[in-house]
């Protein structure tokens, strides 16, 4: 990804507000873009530190784009747990916590930072909706686009409690079209309008009534899981699209811990507040402690590891067959 596609975004604030002409990246941390393709001084919001997984790394990925940023970097600030954390606690740039601190990213983004932080060119945002509502709580001051904004930021990255329906709608949109980047700029429009802007909406919510077959087909594959002690784990084998988190949901609805086999990996999901820690428990450097993905190569070590560390669970009303 030696590119990004940047966009400046007309904002509700005057021609002579230096926020004004803010320009908005998508970023994912396995695949940072070139310092040099981020304009300006750059924020970045929700972007993990690269987890060591064997074809990626903090020393080859996340590291090379913080020294290239160099002064540019005006802020980093993310949620995620990982262990090279402790190197940036006397920068002040560095905002960072863990996912147990705070279960959303904007919830971190609040005026007092945003004006700290002062004027920035460049927004790199995660891909995924509380990356984009931290983008646009920048954008507004570090204020909510809505209130209760937060709120559903939090309800959705830790899949706990129920988000209210612009949210739903929002993720089940970014669900449906999750590489669309016209889709995502919609949705930072729409949140910078503070949600009046209802032609954004509408193709918010068509984009959104476009995952009811991937949830249809996720429901047919969790009929394929098989629960052992406190894992229920499940291969897919069908070409047919589906919405993986919601198969791992589905998947924690019958045990503790669900595992998906597709496309060469394990996705290892359990309930945010179910004190399991699989990067510890798999060594994997960083990332969110309870959704991690590894190599399907790694299958038996990972279900070994998985079943020593659930066995207080068998029998404790947690799992479910």
């Amino acid at each position: 990804m030696d590119s990004v596609r940047q966009l400046s975004l007309p904002l509700p604030m005057t021609s002579t507000d230096p926020l004004a002409a803010t320009r908005f990246a998508f970023l994912t941390p396995r695949a940072l873009p070139k310092a040099e393709t981020l304009a300006g001084r750059v924020v970045v919001l929700d972007i993990a530190f690269a987890a060591d997984t064997g074809k990626t790394s903090f020393a080859t990925v996340t590291l090379p784009f913080i020294t290239n940023l160099g002064s540019r970097l005006a802020a980093w600030v993310d949620h995620h747990d990982h262990e090279r954390h402790v190197d940036y606690l006397g920068d002040a740039r560095f905002v960072l916590a863990n996912k147990a601190q705070h279960g959303a990213c904007p919830e971190m983004v609040t005026p007092d930072l945003v004006k700290r932080i002062g004027p920035v060119d460049t927004i790199a945002v995660h891909v995924d909706l509380d990356g984009l509502y931290s983008g646009a709580k920048w954008v507004l001051g570090g204020v909510e686009p809505y209130d209760g904004a937060d709120l559903d930021a939090r309800a959705i990255d830790t899949r706990r409690g129920k988000p209210g329906p612009i949210a739903e709608r929002i993720d089940r949109a970014l669900r449906a079209r999750f590489r669309d980047e016209n889709l995502k700029h919609r949705i930072l429009q729409y949140l910078i309008a503070r949600t009046h802007a209802p032609h954004h909406f509408e193709e918010i919510d068509a984009a959104a009534r476009l995952v009811d077959p991937l949830l249809e087909q996720a429901q047919r594959l969790s009929a394929l899981y098989r629960v052992d002690g406190a894992v229920a784990y499940v291969e897919v084998k069908s070409s047919v699209p589906y919405d993986k988190t919601e198969l791992l949901l589905l998947g924690q609805q019958r045990a503790a811990v669900a595992v998906v086999r597709d496309s060469g990996s394990l996705s290892i999901a359990a309930d945010f507040d179910s004190g399991l820690d699989f990067v510890k428990l798999l060594n994997l450097g960083g990332g969110m402690p309870t959704r991690v993905s590894v190599p399907e190569s790694r299958r038996e070590e990972v279900l070994t590891k998985l079943a020593q560390a659930t066995a207080h669970l068998v029998g404790s009303g947690v799992t479910r067959s």
